[in-house]
């Protein structure tokens, strides 16, 4: 791979980790913390909605980037000719 493509690589893979990033922490600090007052009016199977972002939501959030950034980042692999073959 030359050099401009390594470039192009590793941009569009740092701007998937970016905007993986901020939804993390829109869920975990903003809706976890932030907005936790406004949240707690809402119930959901008994707890506060503000609560469950609080304990749950974000970890859950969290394991679901991680299965979204590893199929991002097949698709990058393979547009770039970069993934692993068998």
């Amino acid at each position: 791979m030359n050099n401009d493509r390594m470039k192009q690589y590793w941009r569009k893979n740092l701007s998937y980790l970016a905007i993986l990033l901020a939804i993390w922490f829109l869920v975990s600090y903003v809706a976890g913390i932030l907005l936790v007052e406004p949240l707690n009016t809402i119930k959901i199977g008994g707890f506060p909605v503000g609560f469950w972002f609080a304990q749950q939501g974000s970890i859950y959030v969290f394991v679901i980037l991680i299965f979204v950034y590893v199929s991002l980042m097949n698709k990058l692999d393979k547009e770039f000719d970069v993934d692993e073959k068998e």
